[in-house]
């Protein structure tokens, strides 16, 4: 019996010293250091050329990944294996090989199934037969010897946050960079994205040789999380043209108006739901303001989400991903507070009156920039080159600085994660939403255009209103949830001076905030401070009455 606990206490310390050391070494690498900045093209242009040089097999079972491996490795050699599982028990490999050139010899060589009920279709979403004049390839283990980077039992779901150990952290700073490294979207998952892309891209590329298909929102923006949906646009590339040539391809002039758009939606949701394998449960919303198409990719396990010539939609994400990017606190807190929100139900997987995971995490980075840490986007705009400007279709100027990495920092805050989280509370529980709108670009309060009851400025199309859609009920709610979270840390704190982050995720409780008031009490009993508790709790107070006590 001791023996057992005696193991069991040295596992958990082995546990606990691994995950300190992730904690430690995402420190170091997300350091405030701009000159390892990655800029957006680069990071696109990279995730692109590796799906390009990516294939998703379906096999029968983990057992047949050696023997995958062994054929697959016939048309070129292979450069990332990744193995993970679905519901329903179905195994997927996803393997990277050094050069496109192999992936093309090896669909020029796959074959297509003799069946008059299925449409012959080249995809980069295979299945491997079984060889039958051979037994199964045994369990790939640490003994098999594969010259290529494997990883297996890859996480495509979400980890339940009771499970991944914050307890075993006295730090509320180092309990929110545990959060962001085990539910943030991890290497496989972008990967993974790319390629759901790249599959409709090269079902057009036939037609629309100049046409590509680019995710954006929480896929590239840095803020995704694994299991999230995929927002994908479908663009064209700017025409380069060959002065030289005397031969011009005919083509059809289009507008690019509402009604051609709704169209283009209509046939882009045939072509998913009668032709591409792995899509599914499509369905076409072309009276959205930016219509789409619904779909979900099986084969991945995920939702998406098609639109056509959303340029707008693509610089946003460049725009987050450099604010993601510019301060290694700036995603721990996002994380936090957008898992703060979903487990007391302020937020909702479907659209309605609700607060969003947009508007959220626009909400942290006006914090953020009140608290000097990132810069306000004006800034951003004229430190801009002329490599910088963008103006898309709809006239909409995009134009901001794209490497930070130029751009001076001195960052004079050094305030922990967890001071930030508490004084994200404090300064949203006494925010005037009433009167004040929330922008962005000059990274304070303007008066509200018109009456909403969040008025969060969309920081490139400055005449939306993002947070239009929450109600004033569902914003009431906010408001009374940020003052709770508030008094839930303060009350941790002020009794053991340490905090742990599933209190906060479970919610207000009230005898914290009685005990708390004691405090106060017993405070004021023992000094000559003019002022009552009723007039901390009330909230008919003017904002004149609140300054002066």
């Amino acid at each position: 019996m001791n023996k057992t606990c005696s193991l069991r206490r040295l596992c958990n310390l082995h546990e606990y010293l691994i995950k300190q050391h992730r904690i430690i070494r995402y420190k170091s690498n997300t350091c405030n250091d701009l000159k390892s900045f990655v800029l957006y093209d680069k990071f696109i242009c990279e995730r692109r050329s590796q799906s390009k040089c990516s294939v998703l097999v379906q096999v029968s079972s983990e057992n047949s990944i050696s023997d995958l491996y062994s054929y697959c490795s016939k048309f070129g050699s292979i450069k990332n294996i990744f193995h993970y599982q679905l519901a329903g028990s179905n195994h997927f490999v996803l393997t990277e090989f050094e050069d496109q050139s192999a992936v093309n010899t090896l669909l020029d060589q796959s074959t297509h199934v003799k069946d008059s009920n299925v449409i012959a279709v080249r995809s980069p979403f295979l299945w491997f037969r079984s060889n039958a004049s051979k037994k199964n390839s045994k369990l790939l283990s640490t003994n098999d010897k594969l010259n290529v980077p494997f990883q297996t039992n890859q996480t495509m779901i979400e980890p339940n946050i009771k499970n991944i150990g914050l307890e075993k952290f006295d730090s509320l700073s180092d309990q929110m960079l545990l959060l962001l490294k085990c539910t943030q979207l991890n290497d496989i998952g972008t990967r993974l994205r790319f390629l759901t892309a790249m599959q409709i891209e090269n079902s057009l590329k036939g037609i629309f040789p100049l046409s590509k298909v680019l995710p954006f929102g929480s896929s590239v923006n840095s803020f995704g999380k694994i299991g999230s949906d995929i927002d994908l646009v479908l663009m064209d590339s700017e025409i380069k043209e060959n002065k030289t040539s005397r031969l011009i391809y005919h083509g059809k002039c289009v507008s690019n108006s509402r009604t051609q758009i709704q169209r283009n939606i209509e046939i882009l949701g045939d072509l998913l739901q009668l032709f591409l394998p792995g899509c599914s449960r499509v369905k076409r919303i072309s009276q959205a303001r930016v219509p789409i198409v619904k779909y979900s990719q099986d084969f991945v396990g995920v939702e998406c989400d098609l639109a056509v010539s959303n340029e707008t939609a693509v610089n946003m994400s460049e725009l987050l991903y450099i604010f993601g990017n510019f301060d290694y606190r700036v995603r721990p807190l996002v994380f936090t507070i957008k898992m703060w929100a979903r487990e007391i139900n302020l937020t909702n997987d479907t659209p309605g009156r609700w607060i969003t995971n947009f508007s959220l995490t626009l909400l942290v980075l006006f914090y953020l920039q009140q608290e000097k840490i990132i810069p306000d986007i004006q800034t951003l705009v004229k430190q801009a080159s002329n490599s910088d400007v963008r103006i898309t279709n709809e006239g909409i100027n995009c134009t901001f600085l794209r490497d930070v990495s130029k751009l001076h920092k001195d960052v004079e805050n050094k305030k922990t994660l967890d001071q930030l989280l508490l004084g994200f509370f404090e300064y949203f529980a006494s925010f005037d939403f009433n009167t004040n709108a929330i922008s962005l670009n000059f990274g304070k309060t303007i008066n509200k255009p018109e009456y909403s009851a969040l008025y969060i400025v969309n920081p490139l199309e400055v005449h939306f209103n993002v947070s239009k859609n929450i109600s004033s009920e569902e914003m009431e709610r906010f408001r009374i949830e940020l003052r709770n979270a508030a008094w839930t840390m303060e009350s941790s704190l002020l009794n053991t001076n340490s905090f742990n982050l599933l209190d906060l995720f479970k919610g207000f409780d009230v005898n914290k905030k009685n005990q708390i008031v004691f405090e106060i009490q017993h405070q004021i009993k023992n000094s000559n401070r003019l002022v009552t508790v009723k007039d901390l709790f009330d909230d008919s107070q003017t904002q004149e009455d609140k300054r002066l006590t």
